[in-house]
């Protein structure tokens, strides 16, 4: 593969790189690190799987995403955005089929990168992104009840309505320690940045402790309190026997055709929010750090990255937010920077594991509790009331499709919904505006043989009308048509242009096309459209509308009947 087709930009962060700045990555890293850990073991647990698939997505594809990609500063791992999604795969195919979608949406991302096509994801409507992040945000909230509550319920439902059936139908299990515990972990994770601050003039070491996450102080002190005083709360290591202290080696699935075949759906679905998500976050990176990622190289990296992790016992990896902005704060200023957070938590992987068995999940629910809050953007339903009510039912039915049935249908409508809207207002934009001779002084005492018009906008499928309509007006001569403002034409567009051509002809009515330009001109030319209109007059073809309606009005006078001659007088007899 050329060089400029993958390039990553570790390679140019490198340049010039030394001493200063390894100290600068390296803090970050070790910051990343701390914050990534128990969010990788949420993300994984409230996903349907183990623990350690956080951690091994976070070591595996965190050092892939930023070895490889196009951003200095991002930072890739398991995110919140994917559990819906990992969670309704495992349930309904089995780890086996997700090991399948992941892999294949990596493969699916490369090619999106590969193409060129990591600005496309922009064009996806903000309303659309708004609804099913909002909607994405309620379902984690909503699947650590369980945990927050500590609930005893086996197997979590993957819909709406099963899990809140399960939650209703279960609330006599309620155990008061793990909400303690829980609500305990809130309030440290909420109040750590606000009370340090206001601590720092009487705390030497208040600066300092503000660079630790309040999730990591809230995880240290409830293991700590659960381990002491032997709280009967639901630990990592009373489900899921505790986590391994090594990377697992290469494993091929096991897994059905039967049901891989029903993988496409989530697989694109995988990967389009994946690009989103990657995409969404190396642009606020580039807002604080005043530079500019590689789009393509990012969906490439990511693409890599997610065709490996899987194989390895991980899950679906993305750029995530929250690990990227901590980075950022923390002084990073290369991509290394992820690349030491990914390897800090090999080591704790390595050395610190069995301490990881004695971590309450009801801590880990209060955790994600706050990602969720924080991840989603409630302040835009309040904004509803200022948009169009086009915009207000989109982001509306996004959000409701993604809570109560499913994230996959949710993106679908959303993308099909904006693509009508916009296709909608674009037609109802272009417009044919008649000239009289107020507009154009030539055509005065002509307007009942020679009729102008002006078009506006776009004549694509949906507003093939404006040509349309002018089938029942035509003039008796001459009939103009100035494109000098329309900007876009498509096949159906010049179809119609072509109808239009044939009618003028059937009628015996000149039919004279001015302003032509750029694209217009150019399909004009590929569907043979301009040959058509050439084909009787040069001059049925004009460069602006003063010289079409001159060309206009010199046909009708060359057409108009010679005066008779008076009779001659009888000569005199």
């Amino acid at each position: 593969m050329p060089s400029w087709m993958f390039r990553p930009r570790l390679l140019d962060a490198l340049a010039g790189y030394d001493r200063a700045r390894f100290v600068k990555d390296l803090a970050a890293g070790l910051t990343v690190a701390v914050v990534a850990l128990p969010l990788a073991m949420a993300f994984a647990i409230a996903s349907g799987l183990k623990p350690e698939a956080g951690i091994f997505t976070a070591i595996i594809a965190g050092f892939l995403i930023s070895s490889l990609g196009g951003s200095r500063v991002q930072i890739g791992g398991p995110a919140g955005a994917f559990i819906v999604i990992v969670y309704g795969i495992v349930e309904r195919y089995g780890v086996g089929n997700l090991i399948i979608a992941t892999a294949l949406s990596g493969v699916l991302l490369f090619v999106m990168g590969l193409l060129r096509l990591g600005t496309l994801v922009r064009f996806i409507p903000i309303a659309v992104i708004i609804g099913f992040t909002n909607g994405i945000a309620v379902l984690i909230g909503l699947s650590q009840v369980k945990d927050f509550l500590g609930l005893s319920i086996a197997k979590m439902p993957g819909d709406f309505f099963g899990i809140l059936g399960a939650l209703w139908g279960h609330l006599h299990s309620f155990n008061p320690w793990a909400l303690g515990v829980a609500l305990a972990s809130l309030t440290i994770i909420v109040g750590w940045q606000r009370w340090l601050p206001a601590l720092g003039p009487r705390v030497q070491f208040s600066g300092r402790l503000s660079v630790v996450p309040g999730s990591i102080v809230a995880l240290v002190l409830a293991t700590g309190a659960v381990g002491g005083f032997g709280l009967p709360v639901e630990t990592i290591g009373s489900r899921f026997g505790g986590i391994p202290g090594a990377l697992p080696a290469f494993e091929w699935p096991a897994f059905s055709w039967e049901s891989a075949r029903f993988l496409l759906m989530p697989t694109i679905t995988l990967a389009l929010l994946g690009a989103i998500e990657s995409l969404l976050c190396a642009r606020v990176a580039d807002g604080m750090i005043a530079d500019r990622h590689d789009p393509n190289q990012e969906l490439m990296a990511q693409g890599v990255a997610n065709f490996v992790t899987p194989f390895f016992g991980g899950m679906p990896a993305t750029g995530t937010i929250a690990r990227t902005v901590t980075n950022v704060k923390n002084g990073a200023t290369s991509p290394v920077a992820g690349m030491v957070h990914a390897l800090v938590l090999l080591v704790v992987i390595l050395v610190a594991a069995p301490l990881a068995s004695s971590i309450p999940l009801a801590c880990l629910a209060a955790i994600l509790m706050h990602v969720a809050w924080n991840m989603g953007e409630w302040r835009e339903f309040v904004l509803l009331k200022n948009y169009r009510a086009t915009y207000r039912a989109t982001l509306l039915t996004v959000f409701f499709l993604t809570v109560v049935f499913d994230l996959t249908v949710a993106v679908e409508f959303g993308i099909l919904a904006a693509c009508v809207i916009f296709i909608y207002r674009i037609a109802s934009l272009s417009r044919s505006v008649r000239l009289t001779a107020s507009d154009r002084p030539a055509l005065a005492g002509h307007e009942n043989r020679v009729q102008a018009w002006r078009l506006y906008g776009a004549l694509f499928f949906g507003a093939t009308r404006l040509v349309e309509e002018l089938h029942d007006r035509l003039p008796p001569h001459t009939l103009v048509l100035d494109a000098k403002n329309l900007i876009y034409v498509d096949s159906t567009g010049a179809e119609a242009l072509e109808h239009l051509i044939r009618r003028c002809r059937e009628q015996g009515v000149r039919l004279i096309v001015s302003g032509l330009s750029d694209q217009p001109l150019d399909i004009a030319s590929r569907t043979g459209l301009l040959a058509q209109l050439q084909a009787q007059s040069a001059d049925d073809l004009q460069p602006d509308l003063a010289r079409a309606i001159e060309a206009a009005i010199s046909g009708l006078q060359a057409a108009a009947p010679a005066p008779s001659s008076p009779p001659a007088e009888p000569l005199p007899a």
